[in-house]
Formats: C-alpha cells, structure tokens, sequence
C-alpha cells in the first residue's frame, strides 16, 4: 500500500457508475452470460484459425504467419481481459461486495491485476491493428506487383516485422503509466474492464496518442485497401475484355490473391467499426463528458472484435473453410471413407 496517507475509494455506486445494463439482477446475470460466451467464441475461434494455419502447408506462407499473429493476440483477450471481468462480476453478484482491488486503482496497491491485464488489452490492440496494416501491405504488394511479390514479401521479413510489430504493440501500451505519474489503471466500474484512469486532463490527453495511432494506421490501411481493390476491378475489366481471346497471364495478380485481398479489406472495416467508439469515447473523455453507459458498449464492442476473424476467413476463404471443416469434422470423415470403402467392396462383389 502506499504509505503516503489512505488511499481514496473508486465511487462504485454512483448512478453515473451503473450502466442500465448492468445494474438489475437480471442484467448481471445476462452480463455475465455475454462475457462467458464471448471468451468461449474467442478461445475456440483462434484456436481453430491457429490449428488450421500452422497445421497446413499451404498456409507456411507470410500471410499465413500474420494471421497467426492476429489469432495469438485474440487469444490473449479471451485469455486474460475477458475472464477477469467475469471474475468480478460474479464475485459481486454472488457475495454483494465487491473485490478490494476493483474499489482501488494500481497507484494505491502492491499489486493491481489491471497492472497487467489493461496494457496486455492495450497491446494487444495495436497487435491487431498493426497486423492488419501489414497484411494489407502484403496483399496490396501481391495485387500491384505480383512478379516481385516473392523476392520482396519473404517469410524471414514477415518474421522479423511480428517481432517488432509485438514489441512496439507492448511499448506503447505501458508508455502511459511509465512515464507520467497521473496516469494509473482500474477496473472501471462503468466499462465493466480494466482501463486506464488518468488524474486529470492533460494526463487525458497523453492518451490521445492511442486513438492517434490507431487511427493512422487505420487510415493508411484503408487507402492502400481502396488502392488495392481499384487494381482488382481494372483487372477484373481487362479480363471480361479479353475473354476469349489469348492473353499472357505474367504480370496479373492470380484469383487466390485477389481474394485474399478482398478478405484483408473485409478485416480492415470490420476491425475499424469496432475501434471508432473507442476512440469517440476517449476524445469525449478530454472534452469533460463521462458517457459511461457509451464507454460500457464501446469496449465490449471492441473485445467482440476478438472472435470475427475466424468468421471472416470461413466465410471469404473457401480452402481455410475446407481445411476448418476438416479439422473438426475427423468422425464423420473417416465414416465417409469407410463407407466408401463399403460400397466399393460390394460394386467390385
């Protein structure tokens, strides 16, 4: 504790602290019933999507590392955001009370699990985010210049940019709390998560750099998609021009690369409309308004986020779709085979 005086308690029973979804009994339950489900559709999306890229040869491939990159830091959210709000919701339903440390914020305790578990939500955002962006690179390299597309996009380059994209992801997360001494984290009793809770507003807007980031990133993302996809119906133009007739295919992206493309951008507005509340809630935050039952479905809107890339790849990517079924369907295919066999043996009788 500290021992510079008492510390202050987090004002958890003010009617600005209890959003209309989570205040009545049965709210808390069906609250508690979402996250449970949330972290279930996380956990068992990513694993999947991390079964299906690693167990696959044809996903050895730099597209096939960042999508495993994305999927770990998915994971992490059902890992360790996720289940610690579970953790203090039931405890407060159950017992009526709530956990010491959800009345305290990190400046005042030894040890605060929102120490932890709000930079890894943080990092694990820019993860995303950077990932995306690097995907995008890729895919746009492979739609604009799809003859330099092996010598410039290596896996030991894809590799090399994981790294630092991890590193750098995780800096900034922790750059907050390092080096300015009015910033602390909690678990807002408004968002229902661990968040970060700044003293006053120049501190807030120290935490501008966040939405600045993502929003750069998100932005250069989305022009080098809209780039991307204008390639993509040029081609698709020529294509429908020269049908019939005899035309070289070198220089032109193939149809797996242009799906994959389409599938990037698809990531990228999904991953952007999920993100914007964020960001309108911290800037609304500097501008003095505490919209706290916004800042509860701001979050969770952005934790959901965590589980829609799995359904993205089943949906766009028929080989990633295959490779799933296959890989949890292992029952019903070797009664396929067997059965095949069967009626095989009694044709040749």
């Amino acid at each position: 504790m500290n021992e510079s005086g008492p510390p202050a308690l987090l004002d958890q029973s003010g009617p600005a602290h209890c959003t209309a979804c989570c205040c009545p009994l049965a709210n808390k339950v069906i609250l508690v019933l979402f996250m449970g489900l949330l972290v279930v559709a996380i956990l068992f999306g990513n694993l999947v999507t991390l079964a299906v890229v690693l167990g696959t040869k044809h996903f050895h491939t730099p597209q096939g590392y960042l999508k495993a990159s994305l999927a770990v830091a998915d994971l992490a959210v059902g890992v360790f955001v996720v289940p610690l709000s579970i953790y203090a919701e039931v405890h407060l339903m159950v017992s009526d009370s709530a956990l010491e440390w959800t009345l305290y914020d990190s400046k005042y305790l030894r040890f605060h699990p929102c120490s932890l578990v709000g930079p890894v939500f943080a990092g694990c955002t820019f993860v995303s985010i950077t990932t995306i962006f690097l995907l995008t690179i890729e895919r746009s390299i492979a739609v604009l210049k799809p003859l330099h597309k092996d010598s410039v996009i290596t896996r030991k380059r894809t590799t090399t940019l994981i790294v630092l994209c991890w590193v750098g992801s995780f800096l900034l997360a922790v750059s907050p709390t390092v080096f300015s001494s009015e910033i602390a984290l909690e678990y807002n009793s408004c968002s229902r998560m661990c968040n970060y809770a700044p003293m006053n507003t120049r501190a807030f807007n120290i935490l501008l750099l966040f939405p600045a980031f993502d929003f750069t990133l998100l932005g250069a993302t989305m022009v080098i998609n809209v780039i991307s996809m204008s390639s993509i119906r040029q081609h698709s133009r020529r294509r429908k021009q020269l049908a019939g007739s005899e035309c070289p295919s070198g220089g032109k992206p193939t149809f797996s690369d242009i799906k994959a493309a389409k599938t990037i951008g698809t990531l990228t507005v999904a991953f952007t409309a999920s993100f914007t509340p964020i960001a309108v809630f911290v800037v609304g935050n500097v501008l003095g308004n505490t919209w706290c039952n916004f800042s509860f479905f701001a979050f969770w809107i952005l934790a959901t986020n965590s589980c829609w890339n799995v359904i993205i790849y089943s949906v766009r990517d028929q080989r990633f779709r295959r490779c799933a079924h296959k890989l949890l369907m292992p029952v019903q295919r070797k009664d396929t085979s067997n059965e095949n066999k069967t009626q095989n043996g009694e044709t040749f009788i």
